[in-house]
């Protein structure tokens, strides 16, 4: 008897997270559960992947997407108990997200109607506990559809529909499946979901208990999430050998780790100081002559960084890489020895005409141990839509290494780097360049005043300025930002710039 290929036979249901090559699918299937409400923008749905991916699934069977859902993590006692759907998504593009938040929010499940009772619902609620479940959050809760409501609407008001649903005396296809999955009702929303006509607009809030969390007592009593950061004004002087360089580097580190700094900052182009050895007039072949210290550079930071126990912003440096174009780059030095890097993307007219400076192509936002964090160099700041994409990313702390020669400049770096963090509800750090380099080329003179900046509102520093140094000395400046702050005054500032943007309106698209 020739034995059966099974294979022909299976057809394979699976659980898994969306992946971009999923959203035409997901509109269309919301357009089949859902007809007569909008559905998702496709620019919603990249949001959703850019911001919390683990939280989005889809259900998958035999190579189709039949169903899906989407989730994000908040505070919930952080929300009006009567928020709308819009409230709690920033509608529906959850840039709101709160990666230190208790709560998962489950702001959609789908199935298509001709695969419903192949409980296709029941496996993404059951992928949405496992992940709370990983990921130690406290409950679930959802703003759940009663869509059945309509059908009584004129004989009963919402309560008493719910009660009747409650004691299986009437079925609403989504209330009863939610009570069926161990979810408890907390309360009745109003005007929850205008275009949810069937369920007269309602929304049944509920909460799943995760049984399994562990109480992160920390956070009960933490009143504040300080990180501190030491910003070096760096004076560009006459040195003789990459030695006298690596000294003058240290001395700051030292400085830094002594003050307990969870960031050292240093400038934009700072390594340029080599130049002063090299006796090279041509400025386009001093800076390839620099960037042949690339590796001893990488080497001392890094050593530094986790010697001195210190995250360190290493200012920039000009790069020459495998496709011969020279970059000005800044690194990422953490403390545990790990290393990341940010192009420079907008390349100014004097270093594309002294120089050759060739611009980077991707903006990055970094994970450490005191927080997301970005790194915009010098010119960079200057244009608004990076540091806005760059905060929906999750970055709370923006740096700007600069190096400017003139006042004019310096003010230019300033005054966008204050505006970034009044825009974007983050802090903003500026290290520049003071000094002069007589000898070398297109680096002769130097202007800078350093500092950290706050948005301005009641809990931060006044005017808006945690600290800054004199203009022109060499010097560091330590000051203490508080994450907590901003996370509460981006909910309840007295103004919210994030929350209150008119995505109707306008909305910034990063191409990457």
């Amino acid at each position: 008897m020739t034995e059966l290929d099974l294979s022909k036979f299976e057809k394979k249901m699976m659980i898994r997270n969306t992946m971009p090559s999923d959203m035409e699918e997901i509109i269309k299937l919301q357009n089949s559960c859902f007809p007569g409400m909008e559905p998702w923008k496709r620019d919603q749905l990249e949001s959703h992947l850019d911001i919390f991916p683990e939280g989005q699934f889809v259900a998958e069977y035999d190579g189709r997407v039949v169903g899906s859902c989407s989730s994000l993590i908040i505070n919930f006692d952080e929300y009006d108990d009567r928020h709308s759907w819009d409230d709690i998504t920033d509608e529906g593009y959850i840039t709101n997200h709160n990666p230190d938040g208790y709560n998962l929010y489950g702001i959609e499940v789908m199935t298509h109607p001709d695969f419903r009772r192949m409980k296709v619902g029941y496996r993404l609620y059951e992928a949405r506990k496992d992940l709370a479940r990983q990921m130690n959050l406290k409950s679930i809760i959802i703003g759940g559809r009663i869509p059945n409501y309509h059908l009584h609407g004129k004989e009963m008001s919402p309560r008493e529909y719910v009660r009747q649903v409650t004691s299986h005396k009437i079925y609403d296809p989504v209330l009863s499946f939610q009570l069926r999955n161990d979810f408890i009702l907390m309360r009745i929303n109003p005007n929850y979901l205008p275009d949810d006509l069937q369920s007269n607009k309602y929304a049944t809030l509920m909460e799943w208990n995760n049984v399994d969390y562990h109480p992160k007592s920390k956070r009960f009593f933490k009143t504040s999430n300080p990180v501190r950061i030491c910003v070096v004004q760096y004076m560009m002087r006459q040195i003789h050998s990459f030695e006298d360089f690596a000294h003058q580097v240290e001395y700051f580190i030292d400085v830094a780790s002594d003050a307990g700094s969870d960031f050292a900052v240093f400038p934009e182009i700072f390594t340029t100081q080599l130049m002063s050895f090299m006796n090279e007039k041509s400025p386009s072949l001093a800076v390839r002559h620099v960037a042949e210290y690339t590796e001893q550079y990488i080497e001392l930071f890094t050593d530094l960084a986790v010697r001195y126990n210190v995250n360190i912003i290493g200012g920039s440096h000009l790069v020459k890489e495998e496709d011969e174009e020279v970059y000005n780059i800044s690194y990422l030095f953490r403390r545990d020895g790990t290393i990341d890097k940010q192009y420079k993307l907008h390349i100014t007219p004097n270093e594309r005409r002294w120089w050759g400076i060739s611009p980077g192509n991707e903006l990055r936002v970094f994970d450490t141990d005191s927080g997301k964090i970005a790194i915009l160099i010098c010119y960079d700041v200057e244009f608004p839509e990076l540091s806005r994409i760059a905060t929906d990313m999750g970055a709370k702390i923006i740096f700007t290494p600069f190096c400017t020669e003139d006042r004019q400049g310096y003010l230019r770096v300033r005054y966008c780097a204050q505006a970034r963090a009044v825009e974007n509800q983050v802090y903003t750090v500026i290290s520049g360049t003071v000094g002069n380099l007589p000898q070398t080329e297109n680096m002769d003179i130097q202007y800078a005043q350093s500092g950290i900046f706050a948005p301005s509102d009641f809990e931060f520093a006044r005017d808006g300025i945690v600290g800054e140094t004199n203009p022109n000395i060499e010097m560091v400046m330590i000051g203490d930002v508080d994450l907590e702050i901003l996370r509460r005054q981006r909910q309840d500032g007295t103004v919210r710039q994030l929350k209150d943007r008119r995505h109707d309106l306008y909305r910034i698209q990063y191409k990457k």
